[in-house]
């Protein structure tokens, strides 16, 4: 297989062509590692490469298929993932070098471990944020996971890596976690898929944590029918993560050829309308236009919702780390470490008001969805920023870029909300994503309107091979 062929296909085609003996899946793990080889040093994606590991894990799937047995629905996929989640064999890094000490982990992490039996084959893991504490991808440690559109420019974070994998035709699919938009804000600065289920849907055993009533775990992917695939596989109940949530898993494969014929759709105005460049809301203008969307509504109190998601994640984060940072502050990238400091100084009582507008918020938007299905936001307030820029200007006002390029996504995970970032076609621009909303427990609604959306050649990945 060459790697024009590799790149050109998504997931899901890549394993049936394996399952139909097209290609081995062989072939396809050389064609992924010789497009590594070739990528994955300028853009600074991947931390481990599995090489030997992925050969193995193919020739068992080869093996399988030739002694007449099914491979599983995921045959030959090429996939990565962040390296906060445990790869049985490989130290869990979580962006860190105060885990580099760590042992090895002794099984893969739950959701790694789904793909794999499915037949999948891992191919690496991927360079993050230190702790999944930040939006741009950028890390004291190990240096800057580079725009695969631009290497000048951050590819966004936490799950940096795993954005500028996918965007980079090293894998058709990348697993990421999430906590205040580290899949959607990489996933729509890199021009990819990128899925955040519900709260809890998605088991997070074997994952290091930043914040445990926020943390998602999610997938980037070339397509919808990939990422539709990875969640069908992921989700459902599991007692080694005490918020897995008790709901049995629903396939959502297929949803092409479903249309968006029944769907209740509204754009999300007020917060969602405002702080951000042009181009971010002509994207959403885009998306509801090929839709005929023209009702819009507001979400209350969606600036005190970001506030209060800082206030939390900060002081849960810095709970997690309380001894390193006592004991080795000079460890820590400066910045994650500053932030802790200040998260390990949140009053109680602040924490807990949080928490109580929390609740209120809750309720407030679950009457929302009463009368829609799906919302329509801007992920980002702009583009990729380059690497280094502390500030950036965003509707006249000078901000800070690490700060600022989750303003639209976290009053959503603030209460778990499932979100598809999907990615705008703009021929000849950075990427840009537009967040589709769902209901609690609902991903389907929001995978339907995605692949709808898809047909239309509305949205669709940008690989930049």
């Amino acid at each position: 297989m060459s790697r024009a062929e590799y790149i050109g296909s998504d997931g899901l085609g890549l394993a049936g062509a394996v399952r139909a003996g097209r290609v081995s899946a062989r072939q396809v793990a050389e064609a992924a590692l010789a497009q590594v080889a070739a990528r994955g040093p300028a853009i600074n994606a991947l931390s481990t490469v599995l090489a030997e590991q992925a050969r193995a894990d193919a020739d068992r799937v080869d093996a399988t298929i030739a002694a007449g047995r099914d491979p599983g629905p995921l045959a030959g996929l090429p996939f990565a993932v962040k390296n906060l989640f445990d790869v049985a064999g490989i130290t869990t890094l979580a962006g860190s070098r105060i885990n580099r000490e760590r042992p090895a982990a002794r099984r893969d992490a739950a959701a790694v471990a789904a793909l794999r039996r499915a037949g999948a084959v891992l191919v690496g893991t991927l360079g993050m944020d230190e702790y999944a504490y930040g939006f741009t991808g950028e890390n004291s440690h190990y240096g800057p996971v580079r725009n695969p559109h631009d290497g000048a420019r951050v590819s966004g974070g936490s799950s940096g890596g795993s954005g500028s994998a996918v965007g980079a035709g090293l894998v058709p699919l990348a697993l990421g976690s999430d906590t205040n938009g580290s899949v959607r804000v990489p996933a729509a600065l890199c021009g990819v898929f990128g899925l955040k289920p519900t709260y809890g849907r998605v088991s997070r055993a074997g994952c290091t944590l930043f914040a445990g009533s926020f943390d998602h775990v999610g997938a980037l992917g070339r397509s919808v029918r990939d990422v539709t695939a990875a969640f069908d596989l992921m989700h459902g109940p599991d007692p080694e993560d005490p918020v897995c949530s008790t709901r049995p898993a629903e396939a959502c494969l297929p949803v092409h050829g479903a249309g968006a014929e029944g769907l209740r759709i509204a754009v999300l105005d007020g917060y969602f309308a405002r702080g951000g460049e042009r181009e971010v809301f002509a994207a959403v203008e885009q998306v509801a236009a090929a839709l005929g969307v023209t009702r819009r509504v507001a979400i209350p109190e969606a600036h005190r919702a970001r506030a209060a998601a800082m206030v939390i994640t900060a002081s849960e984060g810095a709970n997690l780390h309380l001894a390193d940072l006592k004991r080795r502050p000079q460890d820590f990238d400066p910045f994650t470490r500053d932030r802790f400091l200040a998260g390990a100084l949140v009053p109680a009582a602040t924490y807990v008001q949080a928490q109580r507008f929390r609740t209120w918020y809750r309720s407030r938007v679950a009457e929302l969805f009463r009368d829609v299905d799906v919302l329509l936001a801007p992920t980002t307030p702009c583009s990729a920023p380059r690497i280094g820029q502390e500030r950036i200007v965003l509707d006249g006002v000078e901000v800070l870029t690490r700060a600022h390029l989750g303003v639209y996504t976290q009053p959503l995970s603030f209460i778990g909300l499932p979100v598809l970032s999907v990615p705008v076609v703009r021929p000849g621009a950075l990427p840009l994503g537009v967040q589709l909303v769902g209901a609690p427990f609902r991903e389907v609604n929001v995978l339907r309107l995605a692949a709808h959306l898809e047909d239309k050649g509305v949205v669709a990945a940008a690989v930049s091979a």
